[in-house]
């Protein structure tokens, strides 16, 4: 095969990147980041099963998103508008703005806490450095151009892995652990196993990939009035590869993070994540024959965060966007400039303003990325009822509505988060009484 034909082909493949690979990616924000590395402080190799057991479940939940919205050429807000009542529609982009403002919030003020690690600058000025960076790239950059700078962040994942294969392994420990789930009937466990579902099948993921694959469609004009867009079956299974692709490269990371951490911080009785500073020293291993290691892994931990938080919070406060200004016939997307879409970018501002605001309401930054994950968690639940409901529904999706498997695994997600969400109120509710 000629070097011109290799380069074809190779171009052909990237061009399947696209929104189910960013997505997968911005899975991996500093909220993830912070709750599987507590995972796997606390709890050792106990929950590493969790990482592939979540993989098919949250394959199909966002792969029927995606498929939603390339199908209808609309966002999921738009949708449930157009074909459900009005209650419905409030409440699920109030689910949405409210969990994903404060999502934002606890990921700028990670960004910041991280910054600090590594330059001895302010908070303040770093959380208002952060926010007003992504404002100005979120609103003056075009969707293109940004589509393919979040796609380089995803770099920032790589060095979790590569710490895993430095770190002498108990192999056959972790092979156990991977695929033998193993269960404490207690508030801690549940906790943090609603929050790792909470951060790995998130609300804002829903909303984005629906939408996003509804504006590439806008993009590239592929859109038709009273039929399904253009080379719809091509591009469902296009679609199908991207997102497989970006929820297992997700899911890699998520299960190197915790083995990462259960190898690092647990085994040398750190089972408690309360800095920064605690969590950067997972990544230690990568660069211990470095004069000041320490120094170093603060500094690609910092750069890590840092650079998943640039990725994450314009997908947080674009799904929270796109859901409002679907329910309100506002114009959308990145693709718009400002001046065409006052209210898309207005939605975009305020919710990543508050999300910084809350910040100094008096809450630990490093914590309140665990919380946000187990808010993520309650918050999707009612969620996933209603993506079953559309995904399924004739009317809305005709011939490309969900087959007879990926009907099964959304309802099977639907009940396992419902099931960890309740295990962990009712535990809460024994501890407390």
């Amino acid at each position: 095969m000629s070097l011109e034909k290799s380069l074809k082909k190779f171009r052909k493949w990237l061009g399947i990147f696209g929104p189910g690979v960013v997505t997968g990616a911005a899975d991996d924000d500093p909220s993830g980041i912070a709750t599987y590395t507590q995972t796997g402080a606390q709890f050792g190799y106990g929950q590493l099963w969790t990482s592939f057991l979540i993989l098919p479940f949250m394959t199909a939940v966002q792969e029927a998103c995606a498929r939603i919205g390339a199908v209808t050429g609309k966002g999921l807000a738009a949708v449930i508008k157009q074909h459900y009542n009005r209650r419905l529609l409030i409440a699920a982009v109030s689910l949405v703005v409210i969990a994903n403002t404060i999502n934002i919030g606890a990921d700028l003020g990670a960004m910041a806490e991280a910054a600090k690690l590594i330059v001895p600058v302010n908070f303040t000025i770093l959380a208002l450095s952060f926010t007003s960076l992504i404002l100005i790239l979120e609103i003056f950059t075009s969707y293109r151009v940004y589509s393919k700078i979040l796609k380089w962040l995803m770099l920032a994942l790589l060095a979790y892995p590569i710490t895993v294969f430095l770190v002498h392994q108990p192999w056959l420990t972790l092979l156990k652990a991977t695929f033998l789930p193993h269960f404490k009937l207690d508030f801690a466990f549940f906790f943090i196993i609603t929050g790792v579902l909470g951060t790995t099948i998130s609300p804002y993921m829903f909303f984005w990939e629906a939408s996003e694959e509804a504006e590439e469609e806008r993009s590239r004009h592929l859109l038709r009035r009273h039929s399904w867009p253009r080379g719809i079956g091509q591009r469902l299974k296009s679609l199908r590869w991207d997102n497989f692709l970006g929820m297992l490269s997700s899911e890699i990371v998520a299960w190197c993070v915790i083995v990462v951490a259960a190898t690092v911080l647990h085994s040398h009785g750190v089972t408690n994540i309360a800095t920064a500073a605690d969590a950067a020293r997972a990544l230690e291993p990568l660069v211990d024959t470095f004069p000041h290691a320490g120094l170093w892994s603060k500094i690609i931990f910092a750069s890590g965060i840092i650079g998943l938080g640039f990725l994450a919070v314009p997908i947080l406060s674009g799904s929270a966007s796109y859901a409002l200004s679907e329910a309100v016939n506002w114009r959308e997307g990145f693709s718009l400039k400002l001046k065409r879409a006052h209210g898309f970018y207005g939605v975009i501002t305020i919710a990543t303003l508050i999300g910084l605001i809350i910040n100094f309401l008096g809450f630990d930054p490093i914590k309140a990325l665990v919380f946000t994950a187990v808010l993520n968690g309650v918050v999707s639940v009612p969620l996933l009822f209603i993506i079953a409901r559309m995904a399924r529904n004739r009317e809305i999706m005709g011939e490309y509505r969900s087959g007879f498997w990926s009907n099964t695994l959304i309802w099977l997600t639907f009940l396992i988060m419902t099931a960890s969400a309740g295990i962990m109120f009712i535990t809460l509710g024994k501890k407390l009484f």
